[in-house]
């Protein structure tokens, strides 16, 4: 069971890494024509990916609850050998399927967040060995999208024989949001979720390309539906 805790609301964080840059540059256009590309980008990912933010259930707290969601320039991870972008290339590959997530706070109380996170994981033709360390990051952040605090994770997975994916499922016991004062709500973070990927991943993303999970694997089996 994994734990996040904020230790200051005001707490530094310097965003070196370009998921989170990203983050930034989406949420700050420079002008209304790039608002308008980059809402129609936003439309496209929503239409071919589906929307992987999780609300958080509304329960008797203090006041509304955090938002938690996937960024989407770090919902994947696919590593190509020498960076060539074909499924003949790719060496290990991941997903973040879904998050659910809930919470709970009242008076003056920190805000507790508790997550479950569902994640998908390949293993290539290309790949050596059947051992993989991916690595993942949750951060929050407040309403205008500064970052609190970041902290990153190690997701060992270990491939079966003849197995060229696998499903693991990620336990955040406790998210914990100290508050400034008892009128702060909920709706004033939003924690995010992501791979930690390199550049060429998040533009590889951003761009909305995409390969299965068990892209460049072994011939499809005899009578096994074709694949989509």
């Amino acid at each position: 069971m994994r734990r996040l805790l904020i230790t200051a609301v005001l707490t530094a964080f310097v965003a070196s890494s370009l998921p989170l840059s990203a983050l930034a540059q989406q949420q700050r256009p420079d002008s209304g024509q790039d608002e308008e590309a980059e809402a129609a980008k936003r439309k496209k990912r929503d239409e071919e990916w589906g929307d992987n933010r999780a609300p958080l259930p509304a329960l008797r707290n203090a006041g509304p609850c955090p938002f938690v969601k996937t960024l989407y320039d770090a919902a994947r991870y696919v590593e190509f050998k020498d960076n060539r972008e074909a499924s003949s290339n790719v060496i290990w590959s991941g997903e973040i399927q879904g998050v659910s997530a809930g919470c709970q706070y009242k008076n003056a109380e920190p805000i507790k967040v508790t997550m479950e996170v569902l994640f998908q994981l390949g293993r290539g033709a290309l790949a050596q060995g059947s051992s993989k360390t991916f690595r993942y990051w949750i951060a929050v952040t407040d309403r205008n999208r500064s970052i609190l605090t970041r902290q990153d994770f190690n997701l060992p997975i270990t491939f079966k024989d003849g197995e060229d994916r696998a499903y693991v499922r990620e336990t955040i016991g406790e998210v914990t949001i100290p508050r400034a004062q008892a009128t702060t709500s909920g709706a004033n973070f939003e924690i995010l979720i992501g791979f930690d990927v390199t550049p060429e991943m998040a533009a590889f993303n951003r761009d909305g390309k995409r390969f299965r999970l068990n892209a460049g694997t072994t011939a499809q089996a005899p009578g096994a539906p074709p694949a989509p």
